[in-house]
């Protein structure tokens, strides 16, 4: 719902939720489900993982088995035995970059997606819908160690059978599930030059003033206010995550609400969203942020 100045947006029915659909309601009162992904497809993405990080370590060994054998073929003068405790140095902070950095890294600036998770179209996100930052796939990634345990992630494997929304350890100390993407129904990133920080989620202004607020005298857009800003992000910074019908009639709702109070005809020669992304520059290039 809308709340503040602006008229509120009605719910939109969305298809019910299966056992192992998560759902989550929207300040704009739309159930949003995601599918959970199960043991089988988490699985097979950490077995693809794992393979790249063995082969990556396969290709460590190799590189330090030919340059430590380049030096022993010469005279350890103290030049040589200083490069070979920096070589030494840099091969232990590559391992340890892989082995412990390898999922926070990608699953924090990845889109929650390591190689094996891309594969298999699954990907991590926060219980409430919105991406996960380093700090939280840090988390998130720390607690493998115990989810591992005894072995075989064994410790792992029995919380994702006995969770109802299939978390291991991890996943409840940092608060975050595994789903699957649905490329059939969800959208990809807005094409107006917006970027998205990873860890705010919250778009920021594009670079140059979009054209296509010629129409609305400077007058009617000062009409709006912070809340009205405020609502404008929250729509965009979860647009990305709605199915294409709803944010098509939540960005319609949200733009028509504005219009009226703006008291203009809505555009009609211009999608929604990129009107909404150029009202938003507007506001902030006022101050009204």
């Amino acid at each position: 719902m809308l709340t503040g100045e602006s008229a509120s947006v009605s719910t939109f029915s969305q298809p019910p939720a299966t056992f192992d659909d998560h759902a989550i309601d929207t300040p704009e009162q739309v159930a949003l489900y995601f599918p959970l992904a199960g043991l089988g497809s988490r699985f097979l993405a950490a077995a693809l993982d794992i393979a790249i990080q063995t082969a990556v370590t396969l290709l460590l060994v190799l590189v330090a088995v030919i340059v430590f054998s380049a030096i022993g073929t010469h005279r350890l003068d103290n030049m040589s035995n200083t490069a070979a405790k920096w070589f030494t140095a840099l091969l232990i902070l590559g391992y340890f970059t892989l082995i412990w950095g390898y999922y926070t890294l990608f699953e924090a600036f990845r889109n929650g997606q390591t190689p094996g998770k891309r594969v298999l179209k699954i990907r991590v996100i926060k219980d409430s819908g919105r991406q996960i930052t380093f700090f939280e796939a840090l988390a998130r990634n720390l607690l493998r160690v115990i989810d591992n345990l005894p072995g075989a992630y064994l410790t792992g494997v029995i919380s994702i059978l006995v969770t109802k929304q299939n978390k291991r350890l991890g996943d409840l100390v940092a608060g975050t599930i595994v789903v699957h993407e649905r490329t059939d129904e969800f959208g990809g990133y807005l094409s107006a030059p917006v970027s998205r920080s990873f860890t705010s989620n919250i778009f920021q202004a594009p670079a140059a003033p979009p054209p296509m607020l010629s129409e609305i005298p400077a007058d009617r857009v000062a009409r709006l206010t912070p809340n009205d800003l405020h609502l404008i992000d929250s729509f965009l910074a979860r647009a990305i995550s709605l199915p294409m019908d709803v944010r098509a009639q939540l960005g319609s709702r949200l733009l028509d609400t504005l219009c009226t109070k703006m008291d203009v005809p809505v555009p009609t020669d211009v999608p929604p969203e990129r009107i909404l992304e150029a009202l938003a520059y507007t506001l902030r290039g006022a101050g009204r942020a």
